[in-house]
């Protein structure tokens, strides 16, 4: 009996038993046929990292393929957890080796997700790299990556132009992360590096390794080599944009004025071929990651250098203004070429005058022009009115952006009934017409907007839209995009109309306000100088100029904040400009020497 109840229990035991092994034989099948693979890639994720390798930016080149921005090897400080998080004692010798703050530190870690490289600081120089690599005991988790660094290479020359890169932002990231960026990355912050940064970027690469349970890498399981980015053939003359510079740089530290902008366009197509801003930065600076230190002497300049004012800042034309009303009276009928008007140094109706009182007695509309006399075209602007001034100013494209290719530009602003309703509340008087027929009161242009309206006159009507480049390409050749001219419009007047102002503007540089400086010019040119008023100090000098006068390729535009009469301060860099652009300024090449003989 006893011997049955014993067998029963063991038959008992033995079909749990079974039932138990078969349990798990059937789990474990379960997990093999149906969670196998998602198991195999957690058992990899365990023992394979992924290393990114970043991917070198695209590279800028002017029109004739001289190198602008291009990038250099660099030494980055990561921290890269394979195992195990970083120890706060490496944080701490860390942020005392870099001089970067451990809250700092910290922030980029909580920021941080998956396997990337944590980076801590950019270029960092070769004794830090020393240190690093001979203490690898003192620094577990810390890796020194080689990535490529951005270079520019003419420094604070063209900056507002190119622009600069810069890690990523907390607030940038989470509007784009949609588009594949992550933390760390580099992006292009300003001027073109910013308008093209997804052609620029490139795909980043990155190393697949496998690490035993320390960490330590054991092998590399594969390699996907970085895409550098896409280059821009830009539209900029490297050497004329040099000149250009030079030349803003030397006057103003000749008449003692501390800001300027200067545009340089070929008027039948809009390619820009220099701008300048002063004052300027190094975009080297951003690079790597700026100062505080140089942060607050750029943060703190009064005039502003990360401001391009060739595009965003917003002046009142003056003089160059006249070129608008001009147009309109002869377009409108308002004024015959012949038509004399009597300048007694003041205006009939109401008493404003030309500057320093002058009086030019009979003049008729190209002598006018040549002398931007302010009363002859005061009486312009009483015969036309404040709504024929404000239709042609907007036909020449005023009072809106151009569309160039580059960010923050500002649209400017058409003196008008509606704007003085809406601002001021208040009724527009005749007074302010007169204002606005040569430049003041409440109109204003950026540097670009002023070089357009002279290309316009330049190119008989047409607007070009401006650009700066002309093709973007892979670096095996392969063209990714090419930028054609783009008509954007044309002025509704007939060209007996753009021939005369094309005669007074031309007579503006034989015998007018700018005859002094360009007395014996080879070339023929056109212009208008300019002085804007303003409240904050001394006026502002304008000029703008085309040539040659008879097949126009160089139109300039160039504003000198606070430097007094535009003939005496922004003329000179004009005039040295174009001899750049004309290649006036080269020297002579030497003679060929007699009977086939070498010379010295």
């Amino acid at each position: 009996m006893e011997n049955e109840e014993y067998e029963g229990r063991i038959k008992a035991l033995g079909i749990m038993v079974v039932m138990v092994i078969a349990i798990l034989i059937a789990r474990v099948g379960y997990l093999q046929v149906f969670d196998g693979e998602y198991y195999a890639s957690l058992a990899d994720g365990n023992r394979i990292r992924i290393i990114p390798s970043m991917a070198p930016r695209g590279t800028f080149y002017d029109r004739n393929g001289a190198l602008l921005v291009t990038n250099r090897p660099g030494f980055t400080v990561s921290l890269l957890p394979l195992t195990a998080p970083v120890s706060e004692d490496v944080i701490e010798r860390l942020s005392q080796l870099l001089h970067v703050p451990v809250e700092d530190i910290h922030a980029k870690v909580d920021a941080h997700s998956g396997f990337d490289p944590i980076r801590i600081k950019q270029d960092v120089t070769s004794d830090i790299v020393s240190i690093i690599e001979e203490q690898k005991n003192l620094y577990p988790g810390v890796v020194i990556e080689v990535q490529p660094i951005r270079n520019y290479i003419l420094k604070q020359e063209a900056a507002h132009t190119f622009g600069y890169v810069s890690e990523i932002s907390d607030e940038e990231l989470e509007r784009r992360k949609d588009e594949g960026y992550k933390s760390g990355d580099i992006i292009g912050k300003f001027g073109l590096e910013k308008i093209y940064d997804h052609e620029l970027r490139g795909e980043n690469g990155g190393e697949q390794v496998e690490v035993d349970v320390s960490g330590k890498p054991v092998q590399i399981l594969g390699i996907k080599e970085p895409v550098p980015g896409a280059d821009l053939y830009l539209t900029i003359d490297k050497n004329l944009q040099m000149a250009a510079e030079q030349a803003v740089d030397d006057q103003l530290a000749m008449i003692h004025a501390s800001a300027a902008a200067a545009v340089v366009l070929n008027p039948q197509t809009g390619e820009v071929l220099a701008m300048v801003s002063r004052p300027a930065f190094d975009p080297n600076l951003f690079a790597h990651g700026i100062s505080t230190k140089d942060w607050n002497e750029i943060n703190n300049n009064p005039y502003h250098p990360m401001d391009n004012k060739a595009i965003t800042g917003e002046y009142p034309p003056g003089s160059t203004f006249k070129i608008v009303t001009g147009t309109a009276a002869l377009a409108a009928g308002k004024v015959s070429p012949e038509e004399k008007i009597f300048d007694s140094g003041h205006h009939w109706i109401i008493p404003k005058g030309n500057a320093d009182g002058e009086a030019l007695g009979w003049l008729n509309f190209t002598e006018a022009m040549a002398h931007s006399d302010n009363v002859y075209f005061y009486e312009m602007g009483n015969r036309l009115g404040i709504d024929n001034l404000e239709h042609y100013a907007r036909m020449f494209g005023l009072g809106k952006v151009t569309g160039i290719d580059l960010p923050y530009e500002a649209d400017g602003l058409v003196a008008n009934r509606a704007y003085k309703r809406k601002v001021f509340d208040d009724d527009w008087y005749l007074s302010e017409t007169f204002d606005a027929a040569i430049g003041q009161g409440f109109n204003l242009v950026t540097p670009l907007q002023a070089a357009m309206v002279m290309g316009e006159i330049a190119a008989n009507g047409k607007c070009y839209k401006p650009h700066l480049v002309n093709r973007i390409m892979t670096q095996d050749g392969k063209i990714i995009k090419e930028f054609q001219p783009e008509l954007l419009s044309e002025l509704d007047v007939s060209q007996n109309v753009i021939n005369l102002v094309q005669t007074g503007l031309h007579d503006v540089t034989k015998y007018g306000t700018a005859a002094r400086i360009f007395a014996g010019f080879p070339v023929e040119i056109a212009g208008k100088t300019g002085t804007a008023e303003n409240s904050q100090g001394r006026d502002h000098g304008w000029f703008v100029a085309y040539g040659p006068f008879d097949n126009p390729t160089v139109v300039v535009a160039v504003i000198v904040e606070q430097g007094g009469y535009g003939a005496t301060s922004a003329v000179p860099i004009g005039r040295k400009i174009l001899e750049a652009a004309f290649g006036l300024n080269q020297p002579a090449a030497a003679p060929a020497p007699a009977n086939g003989q070498a010379a010295p």
